[in-house]
C-alpha cells in the first residue's frame, strides 16, 4: 500500500522549540569550534559515514551541554520540564535504561538493606539490584486473574499479608504492568501499604504511557512513592532511555547520587536527547496519539476475541496485545512463525503465548496486515495442545537458604538442570523474558522447578559451590 511507510513525524510546534537539551546541542555546534574532547569521533568520522546524521549530536559533558548527574545546566533543565510533565517532585534521566532507574529507586528506598515485600512477577535486574544492595526479597505470589494463561496480579490483600507477617519490611515493590500488560491495583497497594508506613516503588517499565491515555493510571497519582520507567519500550525514544520518577522531594537530594552509584560516568547524550525530544512530544501530542492508538488497538483486540483467541483478562494495558491462540491450539511459537510469514515482526512468540507492541507510530497499514497475518493462525479450542498455565508459576514458594547477596557472591559451579534440585542457586533463572523466575539466587531449587528448566531448554545451572 501506498501509506505503508508513511511514518507519522515527531513534529513540535513554535520556534525555538520546548526543548533545552536540544537546542544546547544546537546552539554549540554552531559555533563550530575544534572539538578537543570526546567522543573521539568529533562528529564526522570516515568509518561511522552511515551515522552521519546523528554524530553531530552525540557530545559529551561541556559547559555548553550541562552535566547530566551534577543536575547542570541543559540536561537539568530538561528534567525540570520532564516532572511538570510526569506531576513528579523530581524526574531524572536515565541513558542506563530502566534497569538503572530500577538500581537508583531501591537504593534511596531501602539505601542500608533489609526486607522488601515484592511481587514475585519482577525483572532480574531488580532481583540482582537487591542482591548488591543487601535487600531480602519477601515474595507475595500473583493471584488468578489474568486466567490460566497468564501470570495474575499482585493484590492489596496479599501485600498486606506479607506486611503483617514481616512488620520490619521496609517497602512494598510490584512490576505493573508485567510483561503481558496484566495490570495490578497500585492505588489499593498503596493504601495498604500506608497502614503500615511503607512506601510503594514501581517497577513501570511497561507503563511510562498510561498516563497520557488516561492520567489516572500514573503510578505517582495512584499513591506509589517512585516509579521506574522506561521511555523507549512504548514512546519515541532511542534504545537505553528512562526516566526516574520521584514523588516526595525529600528523597530528591540523594537521587543523582544514587544514579551515579550504577551509571556509567558517559551518558549517551543521543539518548538523553531523544528523551528531551519526547517529553516536548507527549507535552503537546501524547494524549491524542496515545488514546488513538488505544482505540485501534482495542479493535485488533476485540477481532482476536472474535477469532477465538485468549487474551489476559480483567484491566489490561490499552497498547500491550498478550495472547494464547486459543485454549488449545497453535504453539505460541509456531504463531510467531505464521506472523513473520506475513511480514509482521512480534515482540515475542513462545511457550507462554505471542505478544505484540503497537504504539502511534504504527501505520495503518501495519495494523491491515496484523490483521492479515492474525486470520491465517489456526485456533482451536479442543485438543491437547494446551497452552501453559499460570506462566509455569512456581506451585509452591521455594525455600530460601541464603539471601540474595549471600548466593550472588557465593563460590559457585556449574551442574546439570537435571541434577540441580536441592542445590541453592547463585542466580535468577528466567525462562522466559520478564515473566515469573522459578529460581531466585539463595532458593533451593526445587525438582519441579529443574523440570521445568529442562523441558524450556536448560541444560546447565549455577549453584552455590
Amino acid at each position: 500500500m501506498h501509506h505503508q511507510n508513511c511514518r507519522p513525524q515527531i513534529a513540535i510546534k513554535g520556534e525555538p522549540m520546548n526543548t533545552p537539551l536540544y537546542n544546547a546541542i544546537i546552539a554549540h555546534n554552531k559555533k563550530n569550534r575544534s572539538a578537543f574532547h570526546m567522543p573521539a569521533h568529533k562528529g564526522a568520522a570516515d568509518c561511522l559515514a552511515p551515522l552521519a546524521a546523528v554524530l553531530p549530536f552525540d557530545l559529551t559533558e561541556i559547559p555548553d551541554t550541562g552535566s547530566l548527574f551534577d543536575g547542570e545546566g541543559a540536561t537539568a533543565e530538561a528534567e525540570r520540564l520532564a516532572a511538570e510533565l510526569f506531576g513528579a517532585a523530581g524526574t531524572f534521566m536515565s541513558a542506563g535504561g530502566c534497569t538503572l532507574c530500577i538500581q537508583a529507586m531501591l537504593r534511596l528506598a531501602v539505601p542500608q538493606g533489609g526486607k522488601l515485600i515484592c511481587g514475585r512477577v519482577i525483572h532480574r535486574s531488580a532481583v540482582n539490584a537487591m542482591a548488591l544492595l543487601d535487600i531480602t526479597p519477601v515474595w507475595v505470589m500473583p493471584d488468578l486473574s489474568a486466567g490460566d494463561a497468564f501470570a495474575g496480579r499482585i493484590t492489596a490483600q496479599g501485600v498486606g499479608t506479607a506486611l503483617a507477617q514481616h512488620p520490619d519490611a521496609k517497602g512494598v515493590f510490584l512490576t505493573t504492568p508485567d510483561y503481558f500488560g496484566v495490570m495490578s491495583d497500585i492505588a489499593a497497594i498503596a493504601k495498604e501499604a500506608a497502614a503500615y508506613g511503607v512506601p510503594v516503588l514501581v517497577d513501570n517499565a511497561h507503563g511510562t504511557h498510561l498516563q497520557f491515555i488516561n492520567p489516572s493510571l500514573g503510578p505517582l497519582v495512584q499513591g506509589a512513592l517512585m516509579s521506574a520507567d522506561s521511555a523507549h519500550k512504548t514512546l519515541p525514544v532511542l534504545t537505553g532511555g528512562a526516566w526516574l520518577n520521584i514523588a516526595d522531594a525529600k528523597y530528591l537530594s540523594g537521587a543523582r547520587e544514587a544514579l551515579a552509584l550504577f551509571g556509567s560516568t558517559s551518558p549517551s547524550y543521543l539518548i538523553m536527547l531523544s528523551l528531551d525530544l519526547c517529553r516536548a512530544w507527549l507535552a503537546e501530542n501524547g494524549a491524542d496519539a496515545m488514546k488513538k492508538a488505544a482505540a485501534q488497538t482495542e479493535t485488533i483486540k476485540t477481532f482476536m476475541r472474535g477469532k477465538g483467541f485468549v487474551l489476559p483478562q480483567g484491566e489490561c494495558d490499552p497498547l500491550r496485545v498478550a495472547f494464547q491462540p486459543g485454549t488449545a491450539g497453535t504453539a505460541g511459537g509456531r504463531a510467531g512463525q505464521i506472523l513473520r510469514e506475513n511480514a509482521t515482526e512480534p515482540e515475542y512468540a513462545g511457550r507462554e503465548g505471542v505478544i505484540l507492541i503497537p504504539s502511534p507510530f504504527n501505520t495503518q497499514g501495519d495494523y491491515e496486515r496484523l490483521v492479515r497475518a492474525l486470520e491465517q493462525i489456526p485456533v482451536c479450542l479442543t485438543g491437547e495442545n494446551s497452552p501453559v498455565t499460570g506462566q509455569s508459576s512456581p506451585a509452591e514458594m521455594p525455600k530460601a537458604v541464603l539471601t540474595p547477596r549471600q548466593a550472588l557472591l557465593a563460590a559457585k559451579t556449574v551442574v546439570p538442570v537435571k541434577a540441580s534440585a536441592g542445590r541453592t542457586a547463585c542466580a535468577a533463572v528466567c525462562p522466559c523474558p520478564p515473566a515469573i523466575p522459578f529460581v531466585m539466587p539463595g532458593e533451593m531449587i526445587t525438582s519441579e522447578a529443574a523440570g521445568i528448566l529442562a523441558e524450556y531448554g536448560f541444560s546447565d545451572i549455577t549453584v552455590v559451590k
